[in-house]
Order: structure tokens, then sequence, then C-alpha cells
């Protein structure tokens, strides 16, 4: 098996979303524990202003320009309707907390 099928190191492509304005945004990175914690810290000036955010959804991908291309993807009409069906449940589940209160 050629070597360069085991990498150590993955790209990422996450979404975060606010839970000030419920505003999603999408990125990508290298180190994604390293990444959301300078957002949660106020780092990123495209999010500081919609703090706090929790992470609902990463991929991990082995080539830097696979995860670029997947996260452009994820930014386009149709890949936001994608990201509403894959976290269908996520979204029931926010909506049945909301209505109950907690």
């Amino acid at each position: 098996m050629p070597s360069n099928t085991t990498s150590s190191v993955f790209f990422y492509v996450y979404v975060l979303e606010s839970l000030k304005d419920g505003e999603r945004y999408i990125g990508f990175t290298n180190n994604l524990k390293r990444r959301f914690e300078e957002h949660k810290k106020g780092l990123s000036f495209s999010t500081k202003f919609r703090l706090p955010f929790q992470l609902i959804y990463f991929e991990g991908c082995l080539n830097e320009q696979d995860a670029k291309r997947r996260e452009g993807y994820l930014k386009t009409t149709q890949g936001r309707r994608f990201l509403g069906l894959r976290l269908i449940n996520f979204q029931d589940a926010k909506k049945r907390r909301l209505a109950t209160g907690s």
C-alpha cells in the first residue's frame, strides 16, 4: 500500500451556528480545535460580532484542495440545501428544544 494513503494531516470543512442570530458560518482549517477556539475568543472578524457559536457539522479531507472545493460548494445554494437535509435531525431537535423552553 502506498505511503501517501495514510496521512496524519486532515483538512476540515466545518459549519458553525450562531446562538445569537442562528446564522451559519462555513470555513475550512487544518486544525479544527484551534480554529474553533479562535472563533470562540472572537479572533475572527467574520464571526466575532455573532458570538457565541456552536460547531454543528464538520467533514475531514486528506487533501487541502478537496477541502477548499468542498467549502466553496457548501457556500452555494445547492450546498446549503445539502446541509439543511444533512442536519434535518439537528434542526428538528433544536425546534423541539425551543418549543419546550429547555
